[in-house]
């Protein structure tokens, strides 16, 4: 455990000019004076770290220290070359960065575990898009990439409902769902609309906007930098902006009568969130063990393409027009296999 936290003081050190002993312990999860002794510790093992003394002093690494990665185990190694996303980094324009990156690790690792990346590549693959789908790398994305790299303020046209605008973007970050790209930003000025067949735009949550990609028909960087918001999380910001989209579809109700196979398989041929807040929702169930619930879906013929998997483990009661669907469906079906 101690040997774990030295390896992980000497690598902070490395990665930045010089670290106050509050920042260490906050780091290592450990108190200040734990940060002296193993401060201390690291000197007497030849690890040349230097103190700076007064108000605005801390720990730095002189004369260019570096060390090799010894402190690696297998799994962490195996881990290290599972992080990048082999078809992301290409599309970004990434790839050759990505795989330089990769032999220097693979260079300062021990002998014995110099085959942790070709293990790792042979054990899983992350095959992004959706399946039966062609997808098509945005062409603008590199240029995007860069602009979110070097937080660079971008200016975009892209497509919105029946018309093309301009708009300003401080670019924070890029992700990929099911194979499509999509840009988290921060958006300033006022749109320019131009005249322009086309559909789609961004989507706002808070100061920040969701935008398609390959909806992008111009992308300029303007050369000037903006101040990044530390308290921005990307994973946490994507997250809520995906549920919120998903409810946002949800327009219609469906009310359901499912048996005790009926709900377990709710969840899995409907919006799952929408599903699970039906279920807990509903009252106990009948005398038959079978549970009412309403549903909220997209529309009636989406719930009624989706609720085709229950059978008859689910019986549409409301609304009347889509039961009269389901009865339908079952009298053709019946007919079938009579």
């Amino acid at each position: 455990m101690r040997a774990a936290r030295l390896i992980k003081m000497v690598l902070l050190l490395q990665s930045r000019p010089s670290m106050t002993a509050a920042e260490l312990a906050r780091e290592l999860e450990v108190s200040e004076r734990t940060v002296a002794r193993d401060v201390l510790s690291l000197s007497e093992a030849g690890v040349p770290v230097y103190a700076d003394r007064g108000r605005a002093g801390g720990y730095r690494l002189i004369g260019g220290y570096r060390t090799r990665l010894t402190g690696l185990g297998r799994s962490e190694a195996e881990a290290l070359f599972l992080s990048g996303v082999p078809t992301a980094l290409r599309e970004m324009g990434l790839a050759d960065a990505a795989s330089a990156a990769r032999l220097k690790v693979s260079a300062a690792l021990v002998p014995e575990l110099r085959d942790a990346a070709a293990g790792a590549a042979q054990r899983f693959h992350l095959d992004a898009p959706a399946w039966y789908q062609e997808p098509a790398t945005p062409a603008l994305l590199p240029a995007v990439a860069d602009a979110v790299w070097d937080d660079r303020r971008l200016t975009a046209r892209y497509h919105r409902k029946d018309r093309e605008v301009e708009r300003e973007l401080e670019p924070y970050g890029l992700v990929l769902k099911a194979g499509v790209w999509y840009l988290a930003a921060r958006a300033g000025g006022t749109p320019v609309a131009a005249p322009a067949p086309a559909s789609g735009s961004g989507s706002a949550s808070g100061s920040y906007r969701v935008y398609r990609v390959d909806r992008f028909t111009g992308v300029t960087a303007t050369g000037e930098r903006f101040t990044r918001d530390e308290t921005f999380d990307l994973p946490a910001f994507w997250a809520a902006r995906a549920e919120q989209f998903a409810r946002s579809l949800l327009r219609a109700e469906v009310v359901l009568r499912l048996s005790a196979r009926g709900v377990r398989q709710l969840p899995y041929v409907t919006e799952r969130a929408a599903a699970r807040e039906a279920i807990e929702q509903a009252g106990p169930p009948d005398e038959h063990g079978r549970l009412t619930v309403t549903l909220a879906v997209e529309s009636a013929d989406i719930a009624y393409s989706q609720l085709l998997a229950l059978g008859p483990e689910g019986e549409v009661l409301a609304p009347p027009a889509l039961r009269e669907r389901f009865a339908a469906a079952a009298r053709g079906t019946a007919a079938l296999y009579d």
